[in-house]
């Protein structure tokens, strides 16, 4: 089936000329009448053209084929554009002349992804998946089922740069409701259970950065009945709905709110896994070379003493065959605890897993078995190995606290060490320091901010450089005299030109600069009938200066 691009949908408040439209009414509000005076109105009609090239720069091209840019979809919520104000003219001629060019470093013709999807069922990818997907990609997909039916969402495959919190590449869901939902993000190489929407529409991101990629994600999609939700073989169900992998049932810790998955869990699996201190030892799947009971869950949760990393090594090897590991399988975690950590692998089938190291003193393992089909399972041994003795495979560097990793994270800008000395020592780098990726903010209108540095190309929005953001952040000018400008300048400044740190990474803004902008704002909105179009359970809900901004 081939998606539907998605249209240019002036005709819905996502886009930003609900914003600016709604700064002109904070000053009416301030002037406490719902007289509409003539000079407002003339505004409005000034307002209207510049609005428009704004709304079309943040929704991207929409011809046939296009690339979709995604940013303030997921940010812009509402039921329709003011009564009484024009739309964006919609026939190629007229969109051609008002779309302003695209930066050539976002997704070319050979990376297209993205669009409306309105069948019953279908299937989706990230770019030349199977193939590693290519960078910079931002590829936004709609998901329409007719109501009442809702959209359920099954990953087959995910190879997905990682680990959580998912900060450089990732696929995001993100369900269209009246009440704030819940962001989901997906990364890592382990395939996430069934989602089981509340809803017809489903907005899903895909985003890689400019480095290390991977195979990308496979995803199927349907639309079913409330009545209908269900969940993949081996998945538990909870929650009215919602499914969970069988590494997280009966592991010690909810993971529903009814508490359902560590519920009679005596009776669920045969008793194996276990912890171990030792410098070195061993493990193996019950009966091991006979094959295995069905219904197994076995944790085995390994500490060495500090200053020493886990090396793991799998003697031999046979479980259950399948393509995505989901039925029989082994799954290392490189923390103490599954739910927490990158996952090193997951393995099936024949073929013997590779060597693994760890990054600490501490490693779990879980083995899975469904009811289905039994075979011999594994052996394997472990060793503790000291800092000072470790050694990293020749596509890797070692950090100075012996953890291994990727040669392209070496001298790129990014602190991957938790020393950091994987960016020490980078004169002769091809790639800058993370500090030249910061540059001050020269933007008028975003000067004076708790911040004043910024980064680009900004990968949210689509924009180039400071100087095509200048050009769009020009049309708020006019609004300056407003009552609720400037904790709305805070929000739009915090989204055009985020805040860079040179500690590494750019940062949104929190969740509580769009609740103040849309407290202070909101009433205003009432004079023309608007609602706030932001949806702001979307920003990061922290007031931790490392995981968001407050411009």
């Amino acid at each position: 089936m081939s998606p539907e691009p998605v249209k240019n949908q002036a005709a819905n408040s996502r886009g930003v000329f609900s914003v600016c439209v709604m700064r002109l009414r904070g000053s009416w509000s301030s002037w406490g009448t719902l007289a509409v005076s003539a000079a407002a109105v003339l505004l409005v009609a000034a307002l209207v053209l510049a609005l428009v090239l704004i709304f079309t720069q943040l929704k991207g091209q929409s011809a046939d084929g296009e690339v979709v840019s995604t940013n303030p979809l997921d940010l812009l919520t509402g039921d329709g554009l003011p009564r009484g104000l024009p739309t964006t003219p919609t026939n190629h001629s007229q969109r051609d002349s008002i779309v302003a060019p695209q930066p050539a470093r976002y997704p070319t013709p050979e990376t297209r992804c993205g669009g409306v999807l309105t069948d019953s069922e279908g299937s989706f990818s990230s770019p030349n998946h199977p193939g590693s997907y290519p960078p910079d990609s931002l590829c936004v997909w709609v998901i329409r089922a007719r109501p009442p039916s809702l959209v359920q969402i099954h990953v087959s495959s995910l190879t997905i740069e990682g680990p959580s919190p998912c900060l450089f590449d990732w696929l995001e869901l993100q369900e269209e409701m009246e009440q704030p939902s819940v962001v989901t993000r997906f990364c890592g190489n382990v395939a996430p259970p069934t989602v089981n929407t509340n809803s017809s529409t489903v907005w899903v991101t895909f985003h890689s950065d400019g480095s290390i990629g991977g195979r990308g994600f496979t995803a199927q999609y349907h639309a079913i009945t409330p009545e209908q939700k269900s969940c993949s073989r081996e998945e538990f169900m909870c929650d009215h709905g919602r499914c969970v992998l069988p590494v997280s049932v009966c592991d010690g810790q909810p993971h529903c709110h009814d508490l359902s998955d560590e519920a009679n869990c005596s009776h669920k699996h045969k008793e194996c896994g276990g912890q171990k201190t030792g410098p070195y030892g061993y493990l193996a799947t019950p009966n091991h070379p006979k094959p295995y009971p069905h219904q197994q869950l076995c944790t085995w949760r390994i500490s060495v003493e500090e200053g020493h990393v886990i090396r793991l090594s799998f003697l031999n090897f046979s479980l259950e065959t399948q393509d995505v590991c989901e039925f029989d399988y082994v799954e290392v975690h490189d923390s103490a605890d599954s739910g927490t950590g990158r996952v090193l692998g997951r393995y099936c089938g024949t073929s013997v897993p590779p060597e693994l190291t760890s990054s600490g003193p501490q490693i779990t393992v879980v083995f899975v078995a469904d009811e289905g089909v039994a075979d011999s399972g594994f052996n394997a041994s472990y060793q503790a190995i000291s800092l000072s003795e470790r050694t990293c495979s020749p596509p890797q560097f070692a950090c100075s606290s012996g953890e291994c990793l990727h040669q392209e994270w070496l001298c790129d800008g990014w602190t991957d060490c938790a020393d950091g000395t994987d960016e020490h020592d980078c004169d002769n780098s091809t790639y800058p320091p993370f500090s030249s990726s910061c540059e001050p903010i020269e933007v008028e209108m975003c000067q004076g901010l708790s911040y004043n540095l910024t980064s680009f190309p900004n990968i949210w929005l689509s924009i180039a450089d400071q100087r095509e953001a200048a050009t769009l952040l020009r049309q708020y000018m006019v609004l300056t005299e407003l009552a609720c400008f400037q904790p709305l300048r805070r929000l739009v400044c915090g989204m055009f030109m985020p805040h860079c740190s040179p500690q590494g990474g750019v940062l949104q803004p929190c969740r509580s600069v769009c609740s103040w902008a849309e407290q202070q704002c909101s009433q205003a909105l009432d004079v023309f009938t608007f609602s706030w179009p932001f949806n702001c359970h979307l920003l990061p809900d922290s007031q931790d200066p490392m995981e968001c901004s407050s411009p």
